[in-house]
């Protein structure tokens, strides 16, 4: 809903289990965004004269209000989301401690380092260090409101620089309780910055004067983004959802596979860009996986266990992808098109789907799960990689998983437990193909939001001069017998030196 109030254009955000309004927010405008990016600038300024130590200190003021305040964060996740407390809770948990990960190791990760001279240039001391891009602007999800926008911030932070948020407009309260929980901590200069709306919002974000632009959402808008920074020659970070499988061999723990297949598809109400969509099981496992997977669905409770969807328009897609599969052959031995809703969507469990079909191909983003059986877990890892998503994956099996977790084509694999990955801060997180590019979190995530900057310096002055019109020819040809004599050693004798 939108309203003009003094020529500002305003925005509700809604409760998606009950419409009632949370709170109302300001539609900024492209002179807005602009705005905020000129004073994020000057902030920058500021922020990355502090150094690692100062700033990871503020970054630890602004770790502990959201500790301390766990509850109060929560009920706004809550609010916005639909999602019950436990899974806010959870989602900021995690988000904490990459805060503090990220706020550690930043100097350790991005701080100056040797490296070698190489013979030639052996008279030369040789540095490479990471600063800070400047300003970086965030494009956030409603799905993990805190969890996922702060693994972009908290890692951007850490580096030096300053950042502009644009939460999602279904979740602007979260991204606003951030924001001013950070202003509290960090109150000198507007290190980060909100600006709430719509797409519109976004778009004046990725054309902006910033220095790097970290989206996450569909694969589609992520197009988008990526040919609006392509005017400016922004560099973009896209992290771009999946369909993500999990494989189970035929010695894997079935009670714990089962039960991590049952929490990845539907907690969240399946809206989780790492959840798991297709279950691909060893046919010697196959009949009593399916049963113990399908025993555990029957206790999951909408509502309870999980929240409404909280964009109304994909109650649809969810439903087309069930009727898809049913149609073409697949059966749903719990739930079905009848399980969707107005608002939720209870548990649905298919078999028997073809591997052409909507549910095994698209993201679906709810609770549903499709599981096939295999012959052999060669097969299962063929179908698994094709697909045009790569995010993430998992992998129960007791002799074989690291070598097929190895093998799938994804950014990121858990193996024997669901999703722990993401729970990791110093593993890199991201994806390949319509999954997206780039890393947030660990050492590569720090280096995400710096630029690498090389220094040789030369230490003392030597005969043999490279570098210089006043090179000899007799110079030349010393270079040319050493690197022959160095280098030429290697790979054999050839016609030349057969002497």
């Amino acid at each position: 809903m939108t309203s003009t109030t003094q020529a500002v254009e305003t925005f509700d955000s809604l409760n998606p289990a009950t419409d009632e309004v949370v709170g109302t927010y300001p539609v900024h405008t492209d002179d807005d965004v602009n705005t905020a990016v000129a004073k994020a600038r000057e902030a920058f300024r500021w922020w990355a004269s502090l150094g690692f130590a100062e700033r990871a200190e503020r970054l630890r003021r602004w770790k502990g209000i959201i500790a301390r305040r766990l509850p109060e964060l929560c009920a706004v996740v809550s609010a916005e989301t639909g999602k019950p407390a436990g899974d806010a809770q959870l989602e900021v948990v995690l988000a904490v401690e990459h805060i503090e990960w990220a706020a550690r190791n930043a100097r350790r990760v991005l701080g100056p380092k040797r490296r070698s001279p190489g013979l030639l240039l052996a008279n030369h001391a040789a540095t490479v260090e990471y600063q800070p891009l400047g300003v970086v602007g965030v494009i956030g999800p409603w799905n993990y409101p805190v969890f996922t926008p702060l693994g972009s911030i908290g890692y951007a932070l850490a580096a030096g620089n300053a950042v502009v948020f644009k939460p999602s407009e279904y979740t602007p309260g979260v991204g606003a309780w951030l924001v001013d929980a950070f202003a509290e901590a960090v109150p000198e200069h507007p290190v980060l910055q909100l600006v709430t709306g719509f797409g519109a919002t976004g778009a004046a974000l990725t054309r902006a004067d910033v220095d790097k632009i970290a989206f996450t959402g569909s694969a589609a808008t992520g197009r988008k983004i990526m040919a609006a920074a392509a005017e400016r020659l922004t560099p973009v970070i896209i992290e771009a959802g999946g369909k993500d499988p999990l494989l189970v061999d035929a010695d894997a723990d079935l009670d714990a596979a089962a039960d991590a297949a049952v929490w990845g598809a539907f907690s969240n109400a399946g809206q989780t860009c790492v959840g798991v969509e297709r279950v691909y099981v060893h046919a010697a496992v196959y009949d009593e996986f399916v049963g113990k997977v399908t025993e555990r669905a029957r206790t999951v409770r909408p509502g309870e266990h999980y929240g409404p969807m909280t964009m109304r328009s994909q109650l649809e897609v969810v439903r087309r992808h069930i009727a898809d599969a049913l149609a073409r052959g697949g059966r749903a031995l719990l739930g079905g098109t009848d399980a969707v809703g107005d608002r939720y969507v209870r548990p649905t469990v298919l078999v028997e789907v073809p591997e052409d079909s909507e549910a095994v191909r698209e993201e679906t983003f709810g609770p549903t799960v499709v599981v096939m059986r295999v012959s052999d877990m060669d097969e299962a890892v063929e179908k698994a990689n094709d697909s045009r998503y790569g995010l993430g994956a998992t992998v129960f099996s007791r002799r074989r998983g690291m070598e097929l977790a190895r093998r799938l084509r994804t950014g990121m694999t858990s193996v024997n437990a669901p999703l722990s990955f993401a729970g990791i801060a110093s593993l890199p997180f991201g994806g390949v193909g319509d999954s997206g590019f780039g890393r947030i979190h660990g050492p590569e995530g720090l280096r995400e939001f710096a630029r690498p900057k090389a220094v040789a310096r030369q230490r003392f002055r030597v005969p043999l001069a490279l570098t210089t019109f006043a090179r000899s020819a007799k110079t030349d040809e010393f270079v040319g017998r050493l690197i022959a004599t160095w280098h030429g050693r290697h790979g054999g004798r050839d016609k030349w030196n057969r002497r």
